[in-house]
């Protein structure tokens, strides 16, 4: 996940972040929480939910079926073959064996805004009724009125109301069951699916292929941690506790003689660009050995997961199908490539070409 930034803006407590432009709008959008919108499994077997089944690499059975045979599927069934071949010079024990991936862009798509953001937009209708000064309050009066160009317009100005209003001042796991309750009723407003059937399908493949080979897959995002966390487990397999993204700051209290955890208006860590390295290493302890994104924001992981001794791997998404997808990089003010782009050969990252690499996008679309 990318919003492009020029320099890191305040608002109120330190609480927004990004500089972001979309919809082919100028506007400064400064979020909190890698917006616009995202430890070991133990004995936990992960399985994603939307994946098909596969086997590793000693089995019969393709464990990328929905990947095109050509140089990106070879180059990483080769990687994990070297890696896990026991008493081979490049083998790696299992518990070395991490792999990170960034989500918007990378695991699911992520236009034409990061479906975080449209969750916020979604947040501000629903909660409208409990707020009736909103209907002659700004920005919320806008926004009710269906003129969300004019709210993007704004940007910090706008934005910032309605991001506090929406994503703190409430417990960690009231904030979870409103976002599990939107994730299972919301659809996209041009694809008319559900966001979590907006899960590239070749991605959960690759999420499973590593897996039976002995990695642990984690999130590496600049979405919001708990925004992630609701859901990443039953889409993609991968625990809360394998989930790194940007966090708020956090209180504990008592209210009704019940122990919980409030979300506060102030910004803990922001796990995008040159964040996503110091995520790594405050939650994983040890750099990973592969890494999956698909933009700028995700250049600093890639560099610092590649730049090592022993094999390792960095892949990039890259977004050239405008039939089945969306097709951007360079000028795309969601998730722009270009630095990724520039050095992927010098670096020896390996770019998929979604369009001629990838037979299916979506699980919806398998036969």
């Amino acid at each position: 996940m990318l919003i492009n930034t020029k320099k890191n803006t305040c608002f109120g407590n330190s609480l927004f972040f990004f500089v972001y432009q979309a919809i082919s709008l100028r506007l400064c959008l400064v979020i909190s929480f890698g917006l616009i919108i995202a430890g070991c499994a133990g004995n936990k077997t992960e399985v994603p939910v939307t994946s098909t089944d596969t086997t590793t690499t000693k089995g019969a059975t393709d464990p990328l079926p929905s990947w095109n045979d050509g140089q990106t599927k070879t180059a990483i069934t080769q990687f994990v073959e070297r890696v896990t071949k026991a008493g081979g010079a490049d083998f790696i024990a299992e518990k070395d064996r991490i792999a990170t991936f960034d989500n918007d862009g990378t695991l699911w798509s992520e236009q034409p805004l990061y479906f975080q953001f449209i969750f916020m937009l979604d947040r501000v209708k629903a909660m409208a009724p409990q707020h009736p000064e909103w209907k002659t309050k700004e920005p919320y009066k806008t926004l009710l009125k269906g003129d969300v160009k004019a709210v993007l317009a704004g940007g910090e100005k706008t934005l910032g109301p309605l991001l506090l209003a929406t994503h703190t001042g409430m417990t960690e796991s009231q904030f979870k069951s409103t976002v599990k309750d939107w994730i299972s009723n919301a659809t996209h407003p041009t694809k008319k699916k559900k966001y979590t059937d907006l899960v590239f399908q070749p991605m959960l493949e690759l999420l499973t292929y590593l897996r039976s080979n002995g990695f642990k897959t984690f999130i590496v995002s600049g979405g919001e941690i708990s925004f992630m966390r609701a859901w990443a487990e039953d889409v993609y397999g991968i625990p809360p506790y394998q989930v790194i993204g940007t966090e708020f700051k956090l209180k504990y209290d008592v209210k009704n003689d019940t122990a919980v955890v409030e979300r506060l208006p102030a910004i803990n860590h922001v796990d995008d660009g040159p964040g996503k390295p110091v995520g790594i290493q405050w939650n994983i302890g040890m750099k990973p050995i592969f890494a999956a994104g698909n933009s700028d924001g995700d250049y600093e992981m890639l560099r610092y997961v590649t730049n090592g001794t022993g094999p390792r791997m960095g892949i990039i998404v890259h977004h050239t199908d405008s039939t089945r997808e969306w097709s951007y990089d360079r000028k795309s003010s969601i998730g722009k490539l270009e630095r990724g782009l520039d050095d992927a050969a010098k670096y020896g990252w390996v770019l998929i070409d979604m369009q001629k690499d990838w037979k299916i996008i979506y699980p919806f679309e398998k036969k």
